[in-house]
């Protein structure tokens, strides 16, 4: 008997690719709420916090995690105002993670701008990152859904939890994938799954229904942190906004190096180890560490880990009704393997 193709495969072969943005269009009005709100929330009597608040709110990213809570909400009922703002209020959480991540990695870039940290000094980014978090929890308060805000809340720690491992954990060579996939979940993947969660609280999804879309949530954003860290070794700087292997450079042992270095020899290992935390090392030797992660398999390895937390994902919609909603879920899911930046 021949084995069903998979639903990654299946449907890949069925989507034109463009980029993200051309998947929200079903939710594109509410997506510009979103962006209107966040420019409000930028706004501030203190000139500083508002210059700030703007740099980093009015450059818009993927916006995904807004998009995921949007469609959701509408797997299982239409949209609200409630969705749009709480939508919006993930936003800003994120934004908060992502500056305190600039610190703690001494990032100059980010979205192809130079990063908060870089242009305003530490000091500054710093307490801006906490002014974000104080606020998105403060806002989440005005959710008439106790759970959104015990959620939103518990989210919040373990994202700042899982930044505290990879800090711990940044330059050590014999970190193992489960450690690495354990900073994953808590860091990047715990949001995409809450995100899905208030999506279906918020449209009264029954409690199988939202544990199937928390489940994937949480897949989708396992998938899309490797492909992230894979697209650090083998992307396109100009498509990324910053150059490639800046992870590296920060210390971040992510999971093609991880392969490598359980494959290579004693000799193979000191060297490719030697790489990490080095800013400042030459093009040749970074040419040469992207060669022998090819030649170990460690992208291959990398991708096909990623499409495994993919197809889960996928798995995880089976049970709901075939609408537009869903595909565009889908479509999300599959993307996000063959995203460019």
């Amino acid at each position: 008997m021949t084995p069903p193709t998979p639903l990654v495969d299946r449907w890949t072969s069925l989507s034109e690719w463009k980029d993200m943005s051309s998947l929200y269009k079903g939710i594109r009005p509410d997506l510009d709420r979103v962006e209107d709100r966040l420019e409000s929330w930028s706004r501030s009597s203190n000139p500083l916090t508002a210059e700030i608040s703007r740099y980093v709110l009015n450059r818009r990213g993927k916006r995904l995690r807004p998009a995921l809570v949007l469609l959701t909400a509408r797997l299982f009922s239409p949209g609200s105002e409630e969705s749009v703002f709480l939508a919006s209020l993930v936003e800003l959480l994120h934004t908060a993670s992502l500056i305190h991540d600039d610190i703690v990695d001494n990032a100059s870039f980010r979205r192809g701008r130079e990063s908060v940290h870089a242009k305003w000094g530490p000091n500054i980014t710093v307490l801006l990152g906490d002014y974000l978090y104080i606020k998105s929890i403060g806002l989440s308060l005005q959710s008439r859904h106790e759970r959104v805000i015990r959620l939103l809340t518990e989210v919040s720690a373990r994202m700042i939890e899982g930044e505290l491992d990879e800090y711990a954990r940044a330059g050590d060579p014999l970190i193992t994938e489960a450690q690495y996939l354990e900073i994953v979940r808590n860091k990047t993947a715990a949001l995409f799954g809450a995100c899905c969660r208030i999506g279906a609280i918020l449209g009264l999804a029954s409690p199988e229904e939202e544990e199937a879309v928390a489940a994937y949530g949480l897949n989708l954003g396992l998938a899309f942190q490797i492909e992230d860290d894979l697209l650090d070794f083998t992307g396109d700087p100009a498509a990324l906004g910053k150059p490639v292997l800046s992870d590296l450079g920060e210390g971040r042992v992510t999971l093609p190096l991880i392969h490598a270095l359980g494959r290579v020899d004693r000799a193979g290992q000191r060297r490719l180890a030697g790489l990490v935390g080095r800013k400042d090392a030459p093009a040749a030797e970074r040419r040469d560490l992207v060669g022998a992660l090819a030649a170990a398999g460690s992208f291959d390895y990398a991708a096909g880990r990623a499409r495994e937390f993919a197809e889960r994902s996928l798995e995880a919609l089976a049970p709901f009704a075939d609408t537009a909603t869903k595909e565009t879920l889908i479509r999300l899911a599959v993307f996000s393997l063959l995203r460019r930046q």
